[in-house]
């Protein structure tokens, strides 16, 4: 059977926000809408469920990412996942040059959990806490510097 992947949804708590950091890092917005209804609550499996949607996709196609903020029910706070918890990870983007992506981090606020590494010779790269708590993986391919 063919797969292919469509895109990582997200929760956030403020849309305009989330889309802001991620189109100022390079991300195209490519559609937006405002969900609710019957299909919506088969879907996801949420009586009542509505919400604010964007479409994000890397420049050329190949990567997707959908966020969502809740209008109802509620959203339902939780705290930030750490790298070594199960479940939903991270988000990761290769970027031309890690210095540039973590100036334009900074000014939305959003820092490295630790610092900078480098794989080697391969990358240098870090973990970033984005908005609502998403930990955001920003690598740079030393190999096409």
């Amino acid at each position: 059977m063919p797969i292919r992947f469509e895109n990582v949804a997200i929760a956030v708590r403020d849309l305009e926000a989330t889309i802001a950091f991620f189109t100022d890092l390079g991300l195209e917005e490519i559609g937006r809408d405002t969900v609710s209804g019957e299909w919506t609550d088969t879907a996801v499996g949420l009586d009542g469920n509505h919400a604010k949607i964007a479409m994000l996709q890397t420049p050329g196609g190949d990567g997707r990412l959908e966020l969502f903020e809740y209008i109802h029910p509620d959203a339902i706070e939780t705290e930030p996942t750490r790298p070594n918890e199960i479940g939903m990870h991270r988000v990761a983007f290769s970027v031309d040059d890690l210095d540039e992506a973590l100036a334009i981090a900074a000014r939305h606020g959003c820092e490295p959990l630790r610092g900078v590494a480098r794989y080697g010779d391969v990358y240098k790269l870090t973990y970033v806490r984005g908005p609502s708590g998403i930990i955001v993986m920003l690598a740079q391919d030393l190999r096409r510097s």
